[in-house]
């Protein structure tokens, strides 16, 4: 009889135990796939920015001419900014058509995004350029006040490259000029993914 109940008892601990075991092992594992098995760190391709250190300037200062929207105009949407010389390079041309294809691949979301080129001289744009991108965002700004305020790498220059502006008028993120398009479609993706608001 002593002998049954010490039976039962030791097979009550293993229950027990193994029941301990299985609720205390999704936290021992955490644990090790946290401390030991590091996950890959995730990084964006474009360079993240911190709004506090490039302000937007009062808008009204930095564009020059009356006959100009404000930047504020398009507050609430995620703006893809690039700063162009009214002639519109090559380069310019190419990163307009970059701009362009990434907010059709964006989808139904596409609508979210404005696309902003801010011309730094008082020449006329060409009407071919102006027709081609009719949906484009022409402004003409003050070219010291944006290299003032626009980050660029060492030796970089603000022009031909692509900047983002989130839907509360934050400058935080910058591409370089040579920036691959399928990478910044994968950010903007995120971003918008990510964010109730725009």
């Amino acid at each position: 009889m002593d002998n049954s109940i010490s039976q039962g008892r030791k097979r009550g601990r293993w229950k027990l135990y193994l029941v301990l075991a299985i609720c205390a092992s999704p936290l021992i594992l955490s644990y090790v796939a946290y401390y030991i098995i590091k996950p890959a760190a995730r990084t964006n391709y474009g360079t993240l920015l911190d709004p506090r250190l490039y302000p937007i300037p009062k808008l009204n200062e930095m564009l020059q001419g009356s006959e100009n929207q404000e930047l504020d105009a398009y507050q609430g949407k995620w703006i893809m900014l690039q700063v162009s010389s009214s002639d519109c390079s090559p380069i310019c041309q190419n990163t307009l058509l970059n701009m362009r294809q990434l907010r059709l691949m964006q989808g139904k979301e596409r609508s979210r995004i404005e696309r902003v080129v801010l011309i730094t001289d008082q020449n006329p744009i060409e009407t071919s350029l102006l027709r081609e991108y009719d949906d484009v965002h022409f402004l003409r700004a003050d070219a010291k006040r944006i290299k003032a305020w626009l980050p660029v790498e060492q030796d970089g220059v603000e022009y031909d490259r692509i900047y983002l502006i989130d839907p509360s008028g934050n400058l935080m993120m910058r591409y370089p000029a040579d920036a691959d398009p399928n990478k910044v479609k994968k950010d903007i993706a995120k971003l918008l993914k990510a964010s109730a608001i725009g």
